[in-house]
């Protein structure tokens, strides 16, 4: 059972980040085709959002390893 559960856990991770990335830099490109001179101030937002859009998923994914592998739990 904790292999399933450390799997749905790994699973999960890897989508909401793929989706927050990909809201992201779907609303990134949409204010540059709205306000090409933004373009710079945009971007730096940008990264700082990808950080904190990935690091939620990044420890899910340490959390679904510990499981996996029996260390927690």
């Amino acid at each position: 059972m904790t292999i399933l559960a450390g799997g749905i856990m790994i699973a999960f991770a890897a989508i909401a980040a793929g989706i927050g990335n990909a809201l992201l830099f779907s609303k990134y490109l949409e204010g540059i085709a709205r306000q090409p001179e933004a373009q710079g101030k945009l971007f730096g937002q940008a990264m700082i959002a990808v950080g904190l859009v990935e690091a939620l998923p990044i420890i899910a994914i340490a959390f679904g390893i510990l499981v996996l592998f029996g260390i927690v739990g």
